[in-house]
């Protein structure tokens, strides 16, 4: 069930390994989406609005948490692709290690800030109360996030990408289940929604921890993998925390966007609520092709075969350019249904709004493709605290044309996003071919022959 990313075509190893992932992405994204919907039609527009308005929240800290595990990962992916499987498992068990003492410390600390958050992004009074008890619920949730989270990235370094997809298709349908019995049964409002995606989450996380358990042999740990490395400690934290931090560096320039359009009033949060909420799905494909460059960067880094990095960032740069273009066309086609999913009939009129905010992204996906491209392989290759300089590029961007809101509206905030994946791509770009030729050469490449 493991998958070697180390020999083969690069495109045709892309999209195989790639397709769970996003099949996965899909699934995880449902929660959230079937969540906003069934908020959207049966609670009202200000229940969606208070659920959109904790959205760069969510993304501050869940993204982080995601950040922090995909990290944790990267040695695991590096010791496959190397062979060395007793220094796999002790990865292994060092990033249990790591990740229970963040689920303790992290968990505590929103808890205790998601209010003074909400009030300093004037979250507007109507949704305020519904916008905490969502987020709080999911905080108080984190650690069933950070399971899947590792859980699912173990199993993809070793090259299973499709056990993380099964078992987010049987939580996806767990949540509807749930999000109907709590709302609309029990009567639980926003709450019954965040919970109903927490246990979800969490299903899915120990569905993924029996698979890390059980399913491969050369997981089976033994007592003396369990003992601590500060060395190895190191490592994760020095691949995870950058990781984690450039996910929650570039939400605080979504939390400042957020800022200025809660400014706006509450109906420009429901149309930006429904227009991200529709939008997420075409975005997933961009998500699964840079979790499929982590995995490839680390695998072919630790196997040394230095000329397959070129090789696999050209042909996901051609998959993501191709795909751009199919999006943006459905965008143009199918924009105003979307959004519908998500408005009941007295937001309706919202669909203009949120359908511009839509169009105006989508005409900006290659970017945000190459964005995920080349962070990803970046960090895979080992180069995580390099990668976060993209997250301070992206919040530079998007907090620069968020002080544009108050002056130029909500057209300002539509081109928000698409300056802050430009910023970081001119970053990223020239950055990923220095660290191909540091990998390979070594603190001194402009001595050696170019990377084949």
């Amino acid at each position: 069930m493991t998958k070697d990313l180390t020999n083969g075509r690069p495109m045709k190893l892309l999209l195989q390994f790639g397709v769970p992932i996003l099949l996965g992405l899909l699934f995880q994204q449902l929660y959230n989406a079937v969540d906003t919907a069934i908020v959207g039609k049966f609670l009202g527009g200000n229940a969606l609005a208070a659920v959109g308005s904790t959205g760069s929240i969510n993304f501050l800290v869940v993204g982080g948490c995601v950040g922090l595990c995909s990290g944790f990962a990267i040695p695991v992916a590096q010791q496959f692709g190397a062979g060395d499987y007793a220094e796999l498992r002790r990865y292994v068990a060092c990033a249990a290690q790591c990740c229970l003492i963040c689920t303790v410390v992290v968990t505590a600390a929103t808890l205790l800030l998601c209010r003074p958050i909400l009030t300093a992004m004037h979250t507007p009074a109507d949704i305020y109360e519904d916008a905490f008890r969502y987020i709080a619920v999911i905080f108080a949730g984190l650690g069933g996030y950070i399971l899947y989270n590792m859980a699912a990235g173990i199993l993809r370094s070793l090259g299973d990408s499709r056990t993380p997809v099964l078992w987010l298709a049987a939580a996806s349908l767990t949540n509807i289940a749930l999000d109907l019995l709590f709302i609309i049964t029990f009567g639980m409002g926003v709450f019954g929604a965040a919970l109903a995606t927490v246990l979800s989450q969490l299903m899915a996380g120990v569905g993924c921890l029996i698979r890390v358990c059980r399913g491969f042999d050369i997981l089976k740990l033994q007592r003396e993998d369990w003992t601590f490395s500060w060395a190895r400690t190191r490592t994760l934290l020095t691949l995870g925390l950058p990781m984690g931090l450039q996910y929650s560096i570039t939400a605080i320039g979504s939390i400042m966007l957020q800022t200025a359009v809660n400014s706006l009033g509450t109906a420009y949060v429901t149309a930006t609520t429904a227009a991200n909420k529709a939008a997420i799905f075409l975005c997933c494909p961009f998500d699964a092709m840079g979790a499929a460059m982590v995995t490839y960067g680390g695998q072919n880094v630790g196997a040394k075969k230095w000329e397959r990095l070129h090789q696999g960032t050209l042909a996901c740069t051609i998959l993501g350019a191709v795909y751009a273009v199919i999006a943006l066309g459905a965008v143009a086609l199918l924009g105003g249904p979307m959004v519908m999913l998500f408005l009941d009939q007295a937001s309706a009129p919202l669909a203009v709004l949120a359908r511009q905010y839509m169009m105006t992204q989508a005409l900006f996906y290659f970017p945000l493709s190459a964005v995920n491209i080349y962070r990803f392989m970046i960090q895979g290759m080992g180069f995580s605290p390099l990668a976060t300089c993209a997250g301070v590029m992206e919040m530079a961007g998007r907090g620069l044309v968020a002080h544009l809101v108050p002056v130029l509206g909500y057209s300002a905030a539509c081109f928000a996003s698409p300056a802050a994946w430009i910023l970081a791509d001119l970053f990223l770009v020239p950055a990923y071919f220095w660290c191909a030729r540091r990998v390979q050469y070594g603190p001194s490449p402009r001595r050696r022959p170019a990377l084949a």
